[in-house]
């Protein structure tokens, strides 16, 4: 999906600007329920109805967020809808995020373990992560069994596999070369 990445860009980086000169934290609120309502495959079906306008497109899109829309972000969504461009939402919410998180100096980390986490052990656990990173994490933790063990942290693009299914992954490749 490179090419929604490319479109998308220019948006969520003017969407960034306006959000900067005003309350970030609204801001980001909102982004991030309309790139929510964006990915759903319903509100992507309606929104490509040819018979629809894209004032009561607009509207619709509204109503179905709990955040305040300002001025400014009702121009934005009517300008995505008199182009044709609501199935950028999700994309423009994602980029937007990487934007505040490089601002601030954070950024969000995945973190998958192979049993469920206390806060305790999750906050114990992003104290380390932020020493290797070396920045602020964002952590989102979900459980996937199939680790057997271990946790799989991806920042970004980068990743730490410390699993016991990516350890016998490593002995496999080493004992069949």
């Amino acid at each position: 999906m490179a090419e929604l990445a490319t479109v998308a860009r220019p948006y969520a980086e003017a969407l960034f600007r306006v959000a900067q000169a005003g309350d970030m934290a609204a801001w980001s609120e909102l982004v991030s329920q309309l790139a929510q309502v964006g990915a759903n495959p319903d509100v992507q079906a309606f929104a490509a109805n040819p018979k629809l306008t894209s004032a009561d497109l607009v509207a619709t899109l509204t109503s179905l967020v709990k955040a305040p829309v300002t001025p400014e972000a009702q121009n934005f969504l009517t300008m995505l809808a008199e182009n044709d461009r609501i199935v950028l939402l999700p994309e423009i919410g994602a980029q937007f995020q990487v934007l505040k998180n490089a601002q601030a100096g954070a950024a969000d980390a995945d973190i998958a373990s192979a049993f469920a986490l206390s806060d305790a052990q999750v906050a114990e656990l992003v104290i380390v992560l932020e020493k290797k990173f070396g920045r602020k994490l964002n952590p989102t933790v979900t459980v996937d069994p199939s680790l057997i063990g271990g946790v799989r942290v991806l920042v970004g693009d980068e990743v730490l596999d410390t699993s016991v299914r990516a350890k016998l992954q490593q002995m496999h490749a080493a004992l069949t070369a």
